[in-house]
């Protein structure tokens, strides 16, 4: 059987396009295991996916100082050996990487271990870490057209983001009933603030609920430890700390969408025809990769931007309007997008390059 080895995590963002492609990779008979951090967010998704999961050392390259940049690399050092060593005994075919620091490591042991690998780039400039690994790959996968200009041109390939295809099928009925709503009487408004939540934007729209409940059902993602219970029993406003299996249905139901503006993130927005409001994580916070990805949707006509810094009750409550006034107009963009098989594309990439 042939075998192949994923990597990647820190985020989520790192891990869900990777969970994707796992329905296509077996069944083109690829025997599938995995390499994260000791106890990142990666081990438990993957585990949930019941792929062999094997934890390594893995450091944080940062680019501002801070006392743990002495240390971390040597927790890398010892990632290298550690997946050196997990290489010589899975003996992969390939290895394919979502980024994430974890994933400098194994894929540097990939080019010592001369077994070919992937990497796939999510947003329009690559981060650090992939930068690290880009010299060791044998090809680079990107999510948007404007990312090949900063990537070797003979290792770079524009596919898109997988798409885990479960959210495609997702039923409106299932999320009325998993939110013990009696009918859908308004048009429903998901936010979805990242799988760690987001204060700015929770604040913003409990701030702004008196408005946002004369018109709109609201379903808010909120992040682990950002419930308000003294919102609990107000008719309309739903709130949950994080959403697994039923993401789908919430999806189904939901009229258009709040989010930041990763890279996967906004891509699902496109796959579902969703209209959507990008609230993209500030320069301050990031290294801006969130606001060029939302300037890039939004020069598509796919997605309305406000940035964190212009984000108050009323600069909300007024993107919010034009987003379900103009909700058509972004529909038919995204109807027009020339959005790729992602999946497909990358399998068959993987075909090709294990097959060298």
């Amino acid at each position: 059987m042939k075998k192949i080895l994923m990597t990647g995590g820190g985020t989520a963002g790192h891990v869900t396009p990777n969970i994707a492609l796992l329905p296509a990779l077996k069944k083109a008979g690829y025997e599938v295991s995995y390499i994260g951090s000791y106890d990142g967010i990666e081990k438990r998704l993957i585990e949930e996916q019941n792929i062999p999961y094997y934890g390594i050392s893995s450091g944080k390259l940062r680019r501002y100082f801070d006392p743990k940049n002495f240390s971390d690399p040597f927790k890398v050092v010892k990632g290298l050996g550690q997946s050196i060593g997990l290489l010589k005994k899975l003996k992969p075919d390939i290895v394919f990487s979502k980024g994430g620091f974890v994933s400098v490591p194994v894929v540097l042991a990939a080019r010592l271990c001369k077994i070919p690998a992937i990497i796939h780039e999510s947003d329009i400039t690559p981060g650090l870490a992939n930068k690290l690994a880009i010299p060791g790959a044998t090809k680079v996968c990107c999510n948007f057209p404007e990312t090949l200009k900063y990537l070797p041109s003979e290792k770079a390939i524009y596919t898109g983001s997988p798409i885990r295809q479960e959210l495609l099928h997702g039923n409106a009925n299932d999320a009325l009933c998993f939110c013990k709503l009696s009918e859908k009487n308004k048009p429903v408004l998901l936010i979805i603030g990242g799988s760690t939540g987001s204060m700015v934007i929770n604040n913003a729209i409990r701030d702004a609920l008196p408005q946002l409940l004369e018109n709109y059902i609201i379903i808010h993602l909120c992040g682990k430890n950002n419930l308000d219970t003294s919102l609990n029993n107000i008719e309309g406003y739903l709130q949950f700390e994080y959403i697994g299996k039923e993401l789908a249905d919430l999806f189904a139901l939901s009229d258009f969408v709040i989010s930041r503006a990763g890279a996967n993130a906004i891509c699902e927005l496109l796959a579902l025809r969703k209209p959507n409001i990008l609230i993209p994580l500030s320069a301050a916070a990031s290294r801006g990769d969130q606001i060029l990805n939302a300037n890039s949707f939004k020069a598509s006509g796919y997605s309305y931007v406000l940035e964190e810094e212009n984000l108050t009750t009323a600069s909300l409550l007024s993107a919010i309007t034009h987003v379900w006034d103009k909700k058509d107009t972004y529909i038919e963009a995204m109807n027009n997008s020339q959005s790729k098989d992602s999946i497909q594309t990358i399998v068959e990439l993987i075909e090709m390059v294990a097959k060298k």
